[in-house]
């Protein structure tokens, strides 16, 4: 394998002047004002570094954990053991040094007690300040599986000078120890540079011509991806499982798709539209080995057949890299209903590949709540009928509502980049379409809320209404978004015979009239045909169910609110997604006019709807805070939430499913983007939510061990020093090493 003198080869493709996704600091005019506060000891851009005060929370499972039976604790454990050896892949998807920040920090900390490491760090000089901040940012790090933040793609780097560092990594490691070990400040001296680096060109993800990702080569253009796209969709080809690599030979571009796969193999090439395609598998190998190791084990202790199965499939899948096999997977996954302990694995969601079809790695295993489940399991019931109160009519709703298994669950491990309060999956059209789906919301990271956390923008009122009905009200809009969100809206379709899933006869065009005039054709999706908006618009879609449905009496009944309480909850609900939309202008780059978070992206949009509907329901007033700084204030008449605000609603989600269901993506893509536009009152907004934002929970996670007694549960202190301790707990030296064996296979194909 290509794992030999990686350092030569950096050196080679640099002094080649090939696009090795870096740029020096000398070419750009913010890393040149980075630099030179540096030299006059001023602060780093607070938008690049994690703040010293960032609240860690503590993702509690005990008492779900101690509710299962031994067998079932041993299924949970190599569920969540395969999900954070797989998660290996996350870090080498999230940028092409954080395997390598990884594998460093983790030998820092390994080497090192907690004491031992702060009194190495006093010996050269760290202030309590930097210490600290050098700890919260391998907590962030480690939190995000990377070096960009899992919400919102904006990079941070360590909030202390570079040279402090280095000095800490030159001595954290005793150089007797190493054994066959590179030496540490040799991996260190390969990432210091991109460490740091904060040029307009690395700040966010994005496409290569603008930004930077790992799921494109740094050849890679938009019009390589569209035509990527084609041939994998004439292949029925679908990307989650892949990244895509282009070289140039004689002038003529050349493109490979890595596969993920433990196996390693390449096909023969093939010629499509006038260039070169190959297919190669063996992408994040050494991952795929661990997780498919640790899944042959939870097979062993699955509760039944249809959990054999899927694990098998998965198996196969991350083994070999044929995705049908996870296809097939997710088909059993969505029949075993009701399971003591739920999870799903893979590369799953497709928010942070820039055209909107790779999936990022993510696993989870988690013990379902049944008090709350039994709320969600009565929504099911109930769903065929509330499906009709959406306002596009039963023609652009599924045939048949398919009833998916709706469960709230205590997490006990995920690994990935960032922890949903909720999912709706498979992402597969194919199964989603015609066989269902699971929905879950995540108990444990709802009520995970730092205490005293200030509420930006509202009234003191407003405010006090919020702490008390936050948990109630987010319960709803997750449950409604998710199922009736996520879970609702037909696609049009015609097949390889000509045939239609609809009448063309009857269903008409209820943005315009007259009739349905496109469709989706085989092999295409929804994310494939609306690319790099598909994420935020769907998200804006299931949100906006959650406003409008969260409107009637009787499903809020459902969730145990009747009376006062259920009108609370309701204004509760509508005001902090508003508030939401707000804050989410944080993750917009008015430089680049780019949206860094799907899910903050769609909440603006409705923001923006609700403001549009007029008669002073919806107001944001420019004012001075008690800090004598500019500040914001968000006010909603909740009288009008149901004359304004739900009207409002249901003409925006009639045009969204209308498009979303026609597959016409011009159309619907341009009606998005006008409602996403930031113009210059609200690019003064945006000043003041970056001044006023507050740091993202970061979740500690417990770990679990087999030990004579049995498997057990790992808590840790909630402490930058207790988050760090867990994360080495986790992975030993063969993890390591296999992190740094994808980190150098990655320097070699990745151009």
């Amino acid at each position: 394998m290509l794992f030999q003198r990686i350092s030569t080869r950096f050196c080679f493709r640099s002094a080649l002047g090939l696009r090795t996704g870096y740029r020096t600091a000398s070419s750009n005019t913010l890393a040149n004002t980075l630099k030179k506060m540096k030299e006059q000891n001023q602060p780093i851009n607070p938008l690049y570094v994690l703040s010293n005060t960032s609240p860690i929370v503590k993702l509690d499972c005990d008492e779900a954990f101690k509710s299962l039976t031994e067998k079932q604790k041993l299924y949970a454990h190599h569920i969540s053991r395969a999900s954070f050896l797989g998660s290996l892949a996350t870090f080498a998807q999230v940028s092409r040094e954080s395997l390598g920040i990884f594998v460093v920090l983790h030998r820092i900390f390994e080497a090192n007690s907690p004491e031992m490491l702060q009194a190495k760090a006093t010996q050269i000089g760290f202030t309590d300040e930097e210490y600290q901040a050098f700890l919260i940012y391998a907590v962030g790090f480690f939190a995000n599986s990377g070096n960009y933040k899992g919400f919102g793609d904006t990079k941070f780097i360590p909030n202390l000078p570079k040279d402090k560092f280095r000095s800490l990594v030159a001595i954290s490691e005793d150089d007797t120890t190493l054994g066959s070990r590179v030496p540490l400040m040799s991996l260190y001296n390969r990432i210091e540079h991109n460490l740091y680096s904060i040029s307009n060109f690395v700040a966010t993800l994005g496409f290569n011509d603008e930004h930077i990702t790992t799921y494109h080569s740094g050849f890679v253009t938009k019009t390589d991806c569209d035509i990527a796209d084609r041939y994998m969709k004439s292949r029925r080809m679908e990307a989650f499982n892949t990244r895509l690599q282009k070289t140039v030979e004689d002038g003529k571009p050349e493109y490979t798709i890595w596969v993920a796969s433990e196996k390693q193999k390449e096909t023969e090439t093939t010629e499509f539209e006038g260039v070169t395609f190959r297919v190669k598998y063996g992408d994040h190998s050494d991952a795929m080995m661990l997780a498919v190791c640790e899944l042959e084990k939870a097979k062993q202790y699955a509760d039944n057949e249809i959990q054999r199965g899927m694990i098998g499939k998965y198996i196969d899948s991350f083994k070999y890299g044929n995705l049908q096999d996870h296809v097939e997977g997710s088909r059993l996954w969505i029949r075993d209903v009701g399971p003591a302990v739920e999870s799903y694995i893979g590369f799953i969601e497709n928010y942070r590949d820039p055209a909107g079809v790779r999936g990022e790695w993510e696993g989870f295993a988690a013990a379902v709540n049944e008090e709350t489940s039994r709320v969600f399991q009565e929504l099911v019931k109930q769903a065929e009928q509330l499906l009709k109160r959406l306002p596009w009519g039963e023609a652009y709703e599924k045939d048949k509502f398919l009833k998916p298994d709706f469960t709230a669950l205590d997490v006990i491990s995920f690994a990935g980049s960032g922890i949903p309060s909720g999912i709706n999956i498979p992402n597969y059209d194919e199964i989603r379409q015609d066989e269902g789906f699971k929905n879950v919301t995540l108990s444990n990271v709802i009520s995970a809320i730092p205490s005293n956390q200030r509420i930006t923008f509202l009234t003191a009122d407003d405010e006090a209404l919020y702490h008390k009905y936050f948990k109630e009200s987010f319960n709803v809009q997750v449950g409604l978004h998710e199922l009736l969100g996520h879970g609702s809206g037909k696609l049009f379709f015609r097949d390889d015979e000509g045939k239609f899933n609809f009448d063309q006869s009857v269903v008409k065009d209820i943005v315009g009239g007259g009739p349905i005039q496109s469709w989706y054709e085989k092999g295409e999706s929804w994310s494939s045909v609306f690319g790099e908006h598909s994420n935020a618009y769907e998200e804006c879609r299931a949100e906006a169910v959650g406003y409008f449905l969260s409107c009637f009496d009787d499903i809020l009944k459902i969730f145990g609110h009747e009376g006062q309480e259920a009108q609370d909850v309701k204004y509760v609900n509508w005001m902090n997604e508003l508030r939401s939309g707000l804050c989410g202008l944080e993750f917009y780059n008015p430089e680049k006019d780019l949206w860094g978070q799907a899910h903050s992206r769609a909440r603006y949009v409705l923001l923006k709807v609700c403001m549009a509907a007029g008669q002073d329901f919806v107001k944001v007033d420019e004012c001075v805070g008690e800090d004598g700084e500019p500040d914001l204030l968000l006010t909603v008449d909740r009288s009008k939430i149901e004359t304004v605000g739900k009207p409002a609603m249901a003409d925006f989600l009639k045009s969204l499913q209308f498009y979303k269901s026609t597959a016409d993506a011009k159309r619907g893509i341009a009606f998005f983007k006008d409602w996403d536009r930031v113009n210059e009152r609200e690019l003064r907004w945006h000043k003041i939510v970056l001044s006023r934002r507050s740091p993202r929970r970061l979740f500690l996670q417990s770990n679990t061990f087999i030990t004579d007694q049995g498997v057990e549960l790992k808590n840790y202190p909630l402490d930058p020093n207790g988050f760090i301790k867990s994360v080495v707990d986790r992975y030993d030296a063969e993890h390591i090493q296999a992190a740094q064996s994808i980190w150098d296979f990655n320097y070699v194909n990745s151009l």
